[in-house]
């Protein structure tokens, strides 16, 4: 399991007792939202790299609709993974452990929320 499985399923399992429907959509747009912000942190973090080094490879709005396409294919592979039979085998992995590593709620939505912000921190800087 990656680390990106066991956040899944942390927020999974932490919403699955108040939220019993929903439990699942909030871990998939949880999942997906920090994949995305991790994304665009890397390709920001990249892209002022090779501005320093006067490399002009690719264009601002390609770089944009490249970001835009991998956002779109993220949603689509997070939610054929989690949707199914797959989340169904990875959780009862997860619940064969001896000691299943949980993270606390609010320090997995911080990580999402300081993601964010750095990346949009860093944007504006540029």
């Amino acid at each position: 399991m990656t680390i990106f499985d066991t956040l899944f399923f942390n927020v999974f399992q932490h919403y699955k007792p108040t939220q019993k429907k929903k439990a699942n959509t909030i871990a998939l747009y949880y999942i997906t939202g920090l994949q995305c912000s991790l994304l665009l942190l890397s390709g920001i973090v990249v892209s002022s790299f090779l501005n320093e080094m006067n490399s002009g490879t690719m264009s601002s709005g390609n770089a944009w609709a490249l970001f835009i396409m991998a956002c779109i294919f993220l949603v689509f592979k997070n939610w054929i993974q989690y949707s199914g039979k797959k989340r169904k085998v990875l959780n009862a992995k997860l619940n064969n452990k001896k000691k299943p590593e949980l993270y606390n709620i609010w320090l997995l939505w911080a990580l999402l929320v300081s993601a964010l912000v750095l990346s949009i921190t860093m944007l504006i800087a540029l």
